[in-house]
């Protein structure tokens, strides 16, 4: 996001079609921008409605999660760089140009079209976003 800081909340995350004529996957997107919403995460939850957007973010963990979760990694213009499937209780790895992590339910992502050199946006209150 240029010249703002993310906020928590909701909005919807949006993976551009691949190919003419195919339309965009819209997914329910809960933002975690505060410390404690960032810590908080997705621990303690059975499952995942859409995903989680968290910001600022260069890596995550699973220790205490109940679910593998899919992880992607994404630079500041929100391109992915890698895309992971976590079990739980393990660390993740650090990426030098992540600046968000989106987590969503283990093996979503691909199912979504996200993957690395996607391009995705965040729509907010009705405002596109990428950043």
């Amino acid at each position: 996001m240029t010249g703002r800081r993310w906020r928590d909340g909701r909005g919807t995350l949006v993976v551009p079609a691949e190919g003419a004529g195919g339309t965009d996957v819209r997914v329910p997107l809960e933002i975690a921008a505060s410390y404690r919403a960032r810590t908080r995460g997705l621990l303690g939850r059975d499952a995942v409605d859409g995903a989680m957007l968290l910001s600022p973010a260069g890596s995550v963990h699973t220790f205490r999660m109940r679910m593998p979760i899919d992880v992607a990694y994404l630079d500041r213009r929100l391109t992915v760089l890698a895309v992971r499937t976590m079990v739980p209780g393990r660390l993740g790895l650090p990426r030098v140009r992540s600046r968000h992590v989106l987590e969503a339910a283990a093996g979503v992502m691909a199912g979504w079209g996200v993957r690395p050199g996607t391009r995705v946006e965040v729509e907010v209150r009705g405002e596109v976003i990428r950043s």
